[in-house]
């Protein structure tokens, strides 16, 4: 088990103004597209669903995980100021809390105490590919936050708190502390984050493209040769944009 202290400083790399409100902007289906076009394609979280939709996620992610309820480990290791706790604690302002739960839903992984001590500290949202208990509660603090449903059982049910800041798989994806996760209706990518602000530029770019191409389709032309634009349809394209 890695032991680590609430006060460990520096859980990553946080996202400059400028970029964190460039993936405010772009849905997380650009930038699958555009991460999808590197070669990527591991990179959405499965199963898990907003409580809060039309909240959008945006942040770096701080990382715990769950391993499987075992007595004896539970009584060693989930008592007193355990490790979920720790990192509730020390979440800083726009770091997302990812949970390991191995998609185990058969009880809580949060409830609204820590919700609110997440909101209090500046948390940008809560991933957790388990349940979450007081659903209605954590949903009230308005933050962002995806879970693959409810359960009114506590934590001690399924699972035991094990350790934190490290990698961990969330949803069938691999996340590491300081990965840039973004989060919208149609859910959750995770973003190296030395490519970021690259993938995000050029999600931006594509997302005025296809506005402009859904404009020529609502006015009525064909989708043959426009979607993805021909030739012709590019310089369309080019020269009303340099005369914009």
């Amino acid at each position: 088990m890695t032991e680590k202290s609430a006060s460990t400083p520096a859980h990553g790399p946080t996202l400059a103004p400028a970029l964190r409100e460039k993936l405010h902007r772009v849905p997380t289906a650009a930038l699958s597209g555009e991460l999808r076009k590197r070669g990527m394609n591991e990179v959405t979280i499965e199963g898990v669903t907003p409580l809060n939709p039309g909240v959008k996620l945006v942040g770096t992610a701080r990382t715990l995980r769950f391993i499987p309820h075992r007595e004896d480990l539970f009584a060693e290791h989930a008592g007193g100021y355990n490790v979920q706790k720790r990192v509730f604690d020390s979440v800083d302002e726009g770091e997302i809390i990812v949970i390991e739960a191995r998609g185990e839903t058969g009880s809580g992984t949060l409830g609204d105490i820590l919700a609110i001590r997440a909101k209090a500290r500046g948390a940008a949202g809560i991933v957790t590919d388990g349940g979450v208990r007081d659903w209605d509660a954590v949903t009230a603090t308005g933050l962002a936050v995806y879970a693959a449903g409810p359960h009114p059982a506590v934590l001690g049910r399924r699972h035991v708190p094990w350790d934190f800041d490290l990698t961990i798989a969330c949803g069938g994806v691999a996340v590491q502390p300081g990965d840039v996760l973004v989060g919208d209706a149609d859910g959750i990518v995770v973003i190296p984050p030395g490519i970021a602000e690259e993938v995000a530029d050029a999600a931006l770019a594509q997302e005025d493209k296809d506005a402009w191409i859904a404009a020529r389709v609502a006015e009525g032309h064909p989708i043959v040769g426009l979607f993805p634009m021909n030739d012709e349809w590019k310089a369309r394209f080019e020269r009303e944009r340099g005369e914009a």
